[in-house]
């Protein structure tokens, strides 16, 4: 698979206006941004862009638009997870007809489908249509949990370019690892599953982020693939590094936390589907204390007090 991503793979919030409709101008700003600071990939309507509250309308139109802002300096992937195999299927195929580079499933929510049922359900998708693809083994949000058998079976087509591992499993990912199949093989970024270390250090591609969303050019360095020593050690120093700004990021519910922060710092974000809502006071409070800390409104132009884009 050609185009499979590598590096930093970041899973865009879902920018909001006041009124709560989607702002298609603010997907704009973010993915210039991101192209500008080392993102490698985007995912757009992932968990973290609050998928599970769009409606197909606008699932639909995001794809559509999103697909369109697409300049060839950085994949432009989409969540396509329908609550069935058919839903999957058609919103895969839009993505495709729409230009999009790639498509992320999971399994669907709330079935709890056993692992042979959702390996199916990959496989059927994979088999719809010639497009990139990738999973999301996430079961702290559906349950279900593939073994590395499921996923090893799986990564064998030639549509599956991507693996993202939410499991706080290290023997899995260095299954996957060993077994050096044709896709990128990434993890969450939460430092309490621990798996990025692991992951990078066994021969991982990347991370499949929601961090990036404030610190872009820290989880590119982060996400580095280790050719060697160098490469090592600045990861370790990154990692070190930004790992407040990790851990405020996991604080509360994907993306609470980063949602609101971006919006404190100027970046495009709006407000969070109900029934989410923001995080204020001491909370939130942390998360600047951290901005401030690391000095991001110096790295990227960014004014906490005035919540705007510095010029």
């Amino acid at each position: 698979m050609t185009n499979k991503p590598i590096g930093s793979f970041v899973a865009l919030v879902t920018p909001m206006n006041a009124d709560g409709s989607v702002d298609i101008e603010g997907f704009r700003t973010l993915m210039r941004w991101h192209e500008e600071n080392g993102t490698s990939a985007v995912l757009i309507m992932g968990s973290t862009g609050e998928v599970s509250m769009l409606d197909q309308q606008e699932r639909r139109m995001i794809i559509s638009e999103t697909s369109r802002m697409k300049t060839g300096k950085m994949q432009v992937w989409h969540g396509c997870t329908g609550n069935n195999t058919q839903a999957t299927i058609d919103l895969v195929r839009f993505a495709k007809n729409e230009g999009s580079d790639g498509a992320i499933i999971a399994a669907p929510a709330y079935i709890c489908a056993d692992n042979d049922a959702i390996e199916d359900y990959v496989r059927e998708v994979l088999d719809s249509t010639e497009l990139a693809m990738g999973f999301y083994n996430n079961p702290p949000r559906v349950k279900t949990d593939l073994h590395w058998d499921n996923l090893l079976r799986l990564a064998d087509h030639p549509n599956m370019a991507v693996l993202k591992e939410s499991t706080t499993r290290v023997g899995q990912v260095a299954q996957v690892c060993a077994a050096k199949k044709d896709m990128s093989v990434m993890c969450c970024c939460s430092p309490n599953l621990g798996l990025i270390v692991p992951t990078m250090s066994l021969g991982g591609h990347g991370t499949a982020n929601m961090t990036g969303n404030i610190i872009p050019r820290a989880m590119a360095a982060i996400s580095t693939p280790w050719a060697g020593g160098e490469d090592a050690f600045a990861f370790r120093e990154a990692y070190l590094r930004n790992l407040p700004m990790l851990h405020f990021a996991y604080s509360a519910i994907n993306p609470v936390a980063i949602k609101s922060l971006m919006q404190v710092v100027g970046l495009p974000s709006g407000p969070l589907r109900k029934p989410l809502k923001p995080m204020d006071g001491a909370a939130l409070q942390r998360g600047i204390d951290v901005f401030r800390a690391l000095e991001l409104d110096r790295e990227y132009g960014l004014d906490v007090q005035l919540g705007r884009l510095v010029a």
